[in-house]
């Protein structure tokens, strides 16, 4: 489990860690940080050296307090009233299961919302709200953001591990066992040489170039067991 560790000690330390989910699913490689330690160069980082797109997961509890929804779930009581809208909705994506997409958000003091500046911004107070979900959360969530915005917010599976094996859940189950604020973020790393995904073992080299923890979902899975 030394992996593990060194990976809850970079995501206390603030620092990112990089998570790969498996070859039998997305085969996809994300760059991972606490939301409470998201600064403005962090999300330069991302969208230079990841690329991409920059996401806020929260747990499926708190994301429930908060009345959110699954995008998907929003469209289909849409498409309701659209009937052209439903035939553009499908719950499963390509890879087994549903994507975990809600709603996008922006902090009310945030200008465009999607400089690297106003990001760091949401994110950090999305993760306040978390920390004090069962206090003031709910009231300064309604008060405090608008949507759309420039943050793509993730809702965690109920189970998590238990019912979904994507980046999402897999990140949360890590900030979970390292007990910070329940709120992480996410960002694909893409390979600008071959257009598609970075590869496990490109991913590797950027690990130890940048001394990032490099961790698979069959460690995560393997925590408390």
């Amino acid at each position: 489990m030394l992996a593990i560790q060194e990976a809850v000690k970079a995501l206390r330390d603030g620092k990112f860690v990089l998570i790969h989910d498996s070859e039998s699913r997305e085969n996809e490689v994300d760059m991972v940080k606490a939301a409470q330690h998201i600064r403005s160069s962090n999300i330069a980082t991302m969208r230079t050296d990841a690329g991409g797109l920059i996401c806020l997961a929260i747990p499926h509890e708190i994301a429930s307090k908060l009345n959110l929804m699954f995008m998907h779930d929003l469209l289909h009581s849409a498409s309701k009233n659209i009937p052209s809208l439903s035939k553009m909705i499908s719950s499963i994506a390509p890879y087994g299961d549903r994507p975990s997409f809600s709603i996008t958000i922006n902090h009310i003091d945030t200008f465009t919302g999607i400089t690297d500046k106003d990001r760091a911004l949401t994110i950090r107070a999305m993760s306040d709200v978390c920390s004090k979900i069962d206090m003031d959360g709910e009231l300064e969530f309604s008060e405090k953001f608008r949507s759309p915005g420039h943050i793509h917010l993730l809702i965690g599976a109920k189970e998590l591990l238990k019912e979904r094996l994507g980046h999402t859940e897999l990140s949360l189950r890590l900030i979970k066992h390292a007990n910070l604020i329940p709120a992480v973020v996410i960002c694909e790393m893409l390979d600008s040489e071959t257009s598609g995904a970075l590869s496990v073992d490109k991913a590797s080299v950027y690990s130890k170039k940048f001394n990032i923890p490099l961790v698979e979902s069959s460690q995560i899975k393997n925590i408390g067991n």
